[in-house]
């Protein structure tokens, strides 16, 4: 008789991580948190054993333990995700807390939010559930990377009803009558120039489009930066990821593209990772 033991400590051996064995145990077993060592010594149905070789396979071949799981957390979400978008990460939770300090400080009562290359929805979502009044769109060029955007739209209630999600590039997805209405623009734009090392796990499993920008790995936030003032209100913000290296430039792109103001704030690690420029100045 197979216990959820013996798995759990087959999983350890073989991935040599605690941590990973444990999520995939409570992926198979579908219990989480302290529940995890009630029923250790159970026996495991032949279904859920199946389940659990395959999550288990998938990981010793080097597939992301997101995409394995095929759900992850990000800040009060639980969002699924696969290979059609970015693994949300803690770096991107951060660029949502410098979104929505933006916010605070601009003071609408009914703001208009852009996420602009959703993937997931990660940043709209949770802007949506945070921040009541929000009135959020979605834009994403990729249609697969919007499907599971839009599954992770149904899982947030009746935050739900705030969020539109559109197909197409960058700005090119929104309705002309939102040019000059917008209050926060925010993204995760691809930032990694082209041929810049990354680790396997991220260059062969996740999508190219999302990370890749070009040469110089500006390309996309330059061009939102073009982009955004025809787009934001007075006073208005846009907020975007970049790699730490890029703080400098993708600040000075900022002001070259007619902002007020520019800004890199820090990730958790004190790196800088969240650009905030904004047009216009709050009454």
């Amino acid at each position: 008789m197979t216990t959820w033991r013996d798995l759990y400590g087959e999983a350890t051996t073989r991935l040599g991580s605690k941590i990973e064995a444990r999520r995939i145990i409570e992926r198979a077993r579908g219990v989480e948190g302290a529940d995890f060592f009630e029923g250790l010594g159970d026996p495991v149905t032949t279904r859920a054993l199946a389940f659990f070789d395959t999550m288990l396979e998938r990981r010793v071949a080097g597939e992301p333990l997101q995409y394995v799981l095929g759900a992850w957390g990000f800040r009060s979400l639980d969002l699924y995700v696969d290979r059609r978008v970015l693994i949300p990460r803690p770096e991107t939770e951060q660029v949502v807390e410098v979104a929505l300090a933006e916010l605070r400080l601009l003071a609408v009562d009914k703001p208009t939010v852009v996420d602009l290359g959703t993937g997931s929805g990660a940043i709209a979502l949770s802007i949506a559930k945070e921040v009541l009044t929000a009135q959020v769109w979605a834009t994403d060029a990729s249609a697969d990377a919007l499907a599971v955007a839009r599954a992770n739209l149904a899982g947030i209630g009746r935050a739900a009803a705030r969020v539109r999600l559109e197909h197409g590039s960058w700005f090119s997805a929104l309705p002309g009558l939102l040019q000059g209405r917008i209050d926060l623009v925010v993204s995760n734009p691809p930032y990694v120039a082209d041929g810049e090392d990354l680790p396997p796990e991220v260059v062969d499993w996740e999508p190219a489009d999302a990370l890749f920008s070009g040469p110089t790995g500006l390309e996309s936030v330059t061009a939102i930066l073009e982009a955004a003032p025809r787009w934001l209100a007075r006073p208005g913000v846009c907020v975007l990821e970049i790699a730490p290296h890029q703080a400098d430039e993708a600040v000075a792109a900022a002001y070259e593209c007619g902002f007020l103001e520019a800004k890199a704030h820090p990730d958790l690690a004190g790196r800088p990772r969240a650009l905030a420029a904004r047009v216009g100045t709050a009454s």
